[in-house]
């Protein structure tokens, strides 16, 4: 097996931390993107490449998980290799690790593609795109496999009209803004996670009860999520999420976001995602508080998945 290889190094900047006081969700991926395209250039599929071609590595799914807190000022690296090649797809691995302490903030296992940049076809990957990835190949660590989400193959896309009638809670609507897309007009891979971010707070005020505008002991934060990207909306398009509970634990619970074209009521993207609720002052993991417990069991919905 081959070593990982450095592919992004920067900082945790203030303007990333959320209302928890750590970096939010949608950076991490953020940051995980811009280490494939660096990942990209190893592969020989870098910007001459993308120019020539009109085609790069886009993530079809991803798995994620988040091991430790960053706060605003801390120093981070990103490494990758490969898990698995086929003639159109691969499967990656990449971590966060602190720079300092070499402790492993977050990794990321995401099947990539390589799509053309105007229509979002897929296309063959090219064989010496496929030798120099297979030189990368790595097994997958342990700390970077699913522990509370299971990886199972994505259910066929569902519609506005089953979350509509499976009574779903309506947690996020918008317009999608050129600044949220890349140079094609097509929505970034951090904002469909930006998009689950920012519901939060009505989910919680729709199921709970909770305003986290307020001051609060008690917050919550996310330690795994499964992305499945469905479609990928441009600058101008209206989209509508959904959201519902899909199991409740002793400490976690897992929600389900279906996010649809307004329009089209087709699938854009299937998220699930296990949190905690945490200490704000200990900044640890505490047990679901009873009455949000009963709140929440009440809420599970059969049937939800990516």
């Amino acid at each position: 097996m081959a070593e990982m290889i450095d592919v992004a190094r920067s900082s945790v900047q203030t303007w990333q931390a959320d209302q928890m006081g750590h970096m939010n969700v949608q950076f991490y991926l953020d940051q995980a993107t811009q280490g494939l395209a660096a990942l990209g250039v190893h592969l020989g599929l870098g910007p001459r490449f993308i120019d020539a071609e009109r085609a790069r590595l886009i993530a079809r799914d991803h798995h994620v998980r988040f091991l430790r807190e960053q706060r605003p000022g801390a120093p981070f690296t990103i490494r990758a290799g490969i898990l698995a090649v086929q003639d159109f797809s691969l499967r990656v691995y990449l971590e966060m690790w602190n720079t300092v302490s070499g402790e492993v903030a977050a990794t990321f296992a995401a099947d990539v593609e390589l799509m053309d940049e105007d229509s979002r076809e897929t296309k063959p990957l090219p064989a010496r795109a496929k030798a120099a990835a297979k030189a990368l190949l790595i097994d997958l660590p342990a700390h970077g496999s699913p522990r509370g989400l299971q990886i199972y193959p994505p259910r066929e896309a569902p519609t506005l009209a089953e979350a509509e009638a499976m009574k779903l809670v309506f947690t996020w609507q918008g317009e999608i803004q050129t600044t949220q897309c890349d140079a094609q007009g097509f929505l970034v891979t951090r904002h469909f996670m930006g998009i689950v971010s920012d519901s939060i707070p009505n989910l919680l005020g729709q199921t709970r009860g909770d305003d986290r505008s307020q001051n609060s002991k008690v917050g919550g934060a996310a330690l795994e999520y499964r992305f499945r990207y469905h479609a990928y909306p441009k600058a101008g398009d209206v989209l509508t999420l959904r959201s519902g509970l899909k199991e409740v634990g002793p400490k976690t619970y897992t929600w389900c976001h279906w996010l649809f074209d307004l329009e089209t009521g087709k699938s854009v993207g299937t998220a699930e995602a296990v949190a905690i609720a945490l200490d704000l002052e200990t900044r640890k993991a505490i047990p679901i508080p009873e009455e949000m417990r009963m709140r929440l069991e009440g809420l599970v919905a059969p049937g939800l998945g990516v």
